[in-house]
């Protein structure tokens, strides 16, 4: 009976591998936030050893900033594409950035990383990446939107609630609280 040659083995690279821990990392993270998580744990959720972690990542630190930046990036280009499509189909760009926010809350991991990284802030490199990506949200949400102040700071003050109502799974509450703060539409900023 003839055999076939085997395969040959694929090899990621060093970017790829860094990827597929960063998304195994987000799941960890999202859990206990960066002074809750054992970067074995990290290791194990990549499916490699904690050697192997350190030699991309030298330290917990580092890892958790390249995530937090990941985090911030997801959001500043969906805000880049909603704000790109409003544009080209006449609507409110403002709202439509708020929608696609509405849409990034749905992400489970994303959320409860994001409010991990606020609470992580205490530590200067996080609290650093933290404010360059707000900077780099409000200066988009300026410049395609056109809002004046009150109308950025109204902007973000609703995200920020949308956060915290939707850690709370506010939506699957009939209490009168969660309708109140949710408002009749339930699903825009």
């Amino acid at each position: 009976m003839a055999t076939s040659p085997p395969s040959p083995r694929t090899l990621s690279t060093a970017e790829e591998r860094r990827e597929e821990i960063l998304e195994a990392a987000q799941g960890v993270f999202a859990l206990r936030g960066l002074h809750g998580t054992p970067t074995m744990e990290i290791a194990k959720a990549a499916g490699i050893s904690q050697a192997y972690l350190f030699r991309l990542f030298p330290t917990k630190a580092e890892l958790y900033i390249a995530l937090v930046q990941r985090g911030n990036e997801r959001i500043h280009r969906t805000f880049v594409d909603a704000a790109a499509a409003a544009k080209s189909s006449g609507e409110d760009v403002l709202k439509a950035m708020g929608g696609a926010y509405v849409g990034l809350l749905a992400d489970r991991e994303l959320l409860l990383g994001q409010l991990h990284a606020f609470a992580a802030c205490d530590d200067e490199a996080v609290r650093t990446e933290m404010r360059r990506g707000f900077a780099r949200l409000v200066d988009l949400v300026e410049r395609e939107s056109g809002a004046t102040p009150d109308e950025v700071r109204a902007f973000f003050a609703h995200g920020m609630l949308l956060n915290v109502l939707a850690t709370m799974r506010a939506e699957d509450s009939d209490a009168h609280w969660a309708h109140v703060l949710l408002g009749p539409s339930q699903t825009t900023c």
